[in-house]
């Protein structure tokens, strides 16, 4: 298939490469632009541990100026995706969730159960789900900071724009609800061409602004991480 990937750099290079090995074409179109909150204010500590929900979380605290307080504590990240991250900006006890926000709950309630100190959360400035209020019910305290914000991108390159109207994809890859967003944003000139691809989402969430927008060939991953994506493309009919 001829697909379009609008993961953000470098997420999008992974991805890309995973699915040419599988046989297929890709673009890039990143629809988001990731800029780490440079004076992220983490709090005085201590912390029993770090939560990461994005490889981006990971990256961006790679270059803050407290990376070194942090790095020797217990990284609990949602995926392989952002733990590979975590290790990458040197955290070395880092545990996989392999699974979504709730499997991260999950495993931090059971790993921390008693523990005093809170967790710190490294966050993006949008979240999809308020991870302080899910473990409070396990007794736990979160502090979350925000070390990382999602920018929109304003127009398709050119090659993408000009593939979109000549219907010559067959399919978009979209990983969050806020780079679906900002690909509806770009798709105002070419509305109806930019539905008509199959849209394969990572979850139900990102999968909404599409349905609203008409869009009738959605396909949502059964887990959502990058292993659930590339099995959805791969499974189509």
């Amino acid at each position: 298939m001829r697909l379009l990937v609008t993961r953000p750099e470098s997420d999008n290079a992974h991805t890309a490469a995973e699915l040419r090995s599988r046989g297929h074409e890709v673009m890039l179109a990143p629809m988001l632009r990731v800029e780490p909150v440079a004076d992220a204010e983490l709090g005085a500590g201590p912390w029993a541990a770090v939560l990461i929900t994005s490889a981006n979380g990971a990256r961006a605290i790679a270059t803050h100026r407290r990376h070194g307080e942090l790095a020797a504590l217990p990284v609990l990240a949602i995926g392989q995706a952002s733990a590979t991250a975590a290790r990458e900006a040197g955290f070395a006890d880092v545990t996989s969730a392999d699974g979504d926000g709730g499997d991260l709950a999950r495993l931090a309630a059971a790993r921390f159960a008693g523990v005093g100190k809170p967790l710190l959360y490294l966050s993006g400035e949008e979240r999809a789900r308020d991870m302080g209020a899910e473990l409070a019910d396990s007794g736990l305290r979160v502090t979350t900071v925000v070390v990382y914000r999602t920018v929109k991108v304003v127009a398709f390159p050119a090659d993408v724009a000009a593939a979109l109207a000549a219907g010559a994809l067959d399919g978009v890859v979209h990983f969050s609800r806020r780079s679906v967003e900002s690909y509806l944003d770009c798709a105002r000139d070419l509305a109806g061409p930019a539905l008509l691809p199959v849209h394969y989402c990572l979850s139900a969430r990102a999968a909404e602004p599409l349905q609203a927008a008409g869009a009738s060939r959605i396909r949502v991953a059964a887990r959502s991480d990058e292993a659930g994506m590339l099995a959805l493309v791969t499974s189509r009919p």
